[in-house]
């Protein structure tokens, strides 16, 4: 499975973690990141990082700025994109399970390490169990294309 990770200047040290992490359990990992502390702008990373999943370059995408919710928030401009902003693994796994979330998004000043982790490997190991939940993603979907 392959995994597109993009991050701002407050992520680098969290987002190198999560690579490394994310190698030692055997996923394609592809990093859209910077990797300077320079101060840059969160939405060309969100975006990129849903473009990439949109466009089939990867199967899931990982977003990380300072609190995770204004990548997120970027993410959820791409069309087809249901990114989430999270800070604990109950609502990762949930978010794959009945919404088919297709970007994790947490922030670097807002979980540590071992909890991003954790965070990471619920919505990794998560899969859509469609059925009622489908019904309801489809609405979402629905609503979005009736608006463009």
């Amino acid at each position: 499975m392959k995994i597109v990770i993009g991050n701002d200047h407050s992520a680098v040290e969290m987002k190198l973690e999560i690579v490394k992490y994310l190698e030692e359990l055997g996923y394609e990992v592809i990093n859209i990141g910077t990797d300077e502390k320079t101060s840059i702008d969160y939405p060309s990373y969100g975006f990129k990082v849903g473009e990439m999943v949109m466009e089939g370059k990867a199967d899931l995408g990982i977003a990380i700025c300072g609190t995770g919710i204004g990548i997120s928030l970027a993410a959820n401009q791409v069309k087809g994109i249901r990114a989430f902003s999270c800070s604990e693994p109950y609502s990762a796994s949930l978010a794959r399970k009945h919404n088919n979330a297709n970007v994790l998004c947490f922030g670097a000043r807002v979980v540590g390490v071992e909890l991003a982790k954790m965070i990471v490997s619920s919505f990794l190991e998560a899969e859509f169990e469609a059925g009622r939940h489908e019904i309801r993603v489809n609405m979402i979907r629905g609503y979005r294309n009736e608006q463009n």
